[in-house]
């Protein structure tokens, strides 16, 4: 399992040997150590909450590759096409139970409260994959928009809900203020989301690592899809005729219909909108701006991204 872990993270190739592979962007164990920051802690004391989350992020991009079938991440195989489904499930299982060892590990007076925030995080990240997984089973008339940010909350969101309040409780915040972290990740989360479901429609694969279109090909019910389904045009019609017997050939004609019918104008300004009330929720955590920068540059850097 070590094995499967070391090249998921990009440190080693499939044959065990030492690699310079592109690692995760880190924003999650970022937004640990700028939180305790912000308020007032250390990030030093704050190290292996950070690397909880980071492991529970990996644990779950492990899993999602083999739900999803994804064959590429971070400019190279997946695990599971690499080492089989098998390893590479038990190595996010590891990296789960690794999680929270940390944290039960780690003397500090936050680290119970932490590893019991983590678990449920952890449910709720499993919930929104299950709603997911049931909503790629549904005609493309049978999906509703709403129900898709809250999958998407669930999913993306809560985990760097659960990032902001950990760095919070290591710095010994209050309650109004870890629940005001908490819910200026999740803001900033739903943010990330939005983005990145532009980009796997439209992202440069020089810059993601995976193929052009990726998403549309998947058949994903993302959210700019979802908008353009539901956005009562005649484009949406179109991707809705299209999207059952999409083929790779159909990519960049799909891409096109979701454009025209306002998928990607949509989630720009949702994730806008998103943005803004993550920074009105961390301005109640975190009044003195300059104390709130680093929150503040990692949030900039999640609605300015192009991979």
């Amino acid at each position: 399992m070590r094995r499967v872990v070391r090249y998921h993270f990009g440190w080693e190739d499939e044959d065990g040997r030492p690699a310079a592979g592109r690692g995760g962007k880190a924003i999650r164990p970022g937004l640990v150590l700028a939180a305790a920051r912000a308020l007032g802690g250390s990030s030093a004391t704050a190290v292996k909450a950070a690397a909880a989350v980071e492991m529970t992020h990996n644990f779950t991009l492990l899993h999602d590759d083999i739900i999803d079938r994804d064959r590429t991440r971070r400019h190279r195989p997946t695990a599971w096409t690499v080492f089989g489904e098998a390893d590479a499930i038990l190595a996010g299982d590891a990296l789960q139970a690794l999680a929270l060892r940390v944290l039960a590990d780690d003397p500090h007076p936050a680290s119970p409260y932490a590893a019991a925030r983590l678990a449920a995080c952890v449910v709720e990240l499993c919930e929104g994959q299950h709603i997911d997984t049931a909503l790629e089973s549904r005609a493309c008339d049978e999906v509703d928009l709403d129900e898709c940010l809250a999958m998407a909350e669930a999913k993306t969101g809560a985990l760097l809900g659960c990032a902001c309040a950990l760095g919070a409780l290591y710095a010994g915040a209050g309650r109004d203020e870890v629940e005001a972290m908490d819910a200026f990740g999740r803001e900033a989360g739903l943010a990330f989301q939005l983005i990145d479901d532009v980009i796997g429609i439209w992202g440069d694969p020089g810059r993601t690592g995976k193929p052009a279109g990726a998403d549309l090909l998947a058949r994903k019910k993302s959210l700019p899809v979802v908008a353009a389904l539901t956005s009562g045009t005649a484009a949406g019609e179109e991707l809705a005729a299209l999207y059952p017997v999409l083929g790779p050939g159909d990519v960049e004609r799909a891409a096109d219909a979701v454009d025209r019918a306002g998928g990607r104008d949509w989630a720009q300004a949702h994730a806008a909108d998103r943005m803004a009330r993550a920074v009105h929720q961390l301005a109640r955590a975190v009044p003195d701006p300059d104390a709130a920068g680093g929150l503040l540059a990692l949030a900039e850097f999640v609605t300015r991204r192009r991979h």
